[in-house]
């Protein structure tokens, strides 16, 4: 039974303790996923580009983790919460997402890929 159905940005500890608990066929490798990896590391640097304060960097790493943690949370409460009719729906929801992944994978970065020019874009000009 897995209960992740979203896409996932947040630290990979804290991916890897929610996959261990909630999902039978979870590994540690499940939060090593390059995917995460590489949002983990690109948030990273945006915050050491900032130059914040400790304070502001670790709350500015407790927004990413809360948010980023949203996709995996809010399916495993509602999972939780809502006993049979939400089991039925999330299972729905893994089945369109299975059938549709490529789709989700190719607009997800596609705008990730656009953001990424449209930042780098500026620089180069001026």
């Amino acid at each position: 039974m897995t209960f992740a159905i979203g896409v996932s940005i947040s630290a990979m500890a804290i991916i890897a303790v929610i996959l261990m608990l909630f999902s039978q066929r979870a590994n540690l490798l499940a939060a090593v996923n390059p995917k995460n990896l590489l949002l983990t590391v690109g948030a990273a640097a945006g915050l050491a580009q900032l130059g914040l304060s400790t304070g502001d960097a670790v709350g500015s790493i407790v927004v990413f983790v809360i948010v980023g943690s949203l996709t995996i949370a809010v399916p495993v409460v509602y999972y939780l919460v809502g006993g049979e009719h939400a089991k039925t729906e999330l299972d729905k929801m893994k089945s369109w997402l299975a059938v549709h992944n490529a789709a989700v994978m190719i607009v997800l970065f596609v705008v990730f890929g656009v953001d990424l020019i449209a930042k780098g874009l500026p620089p180069l000009t001026s």
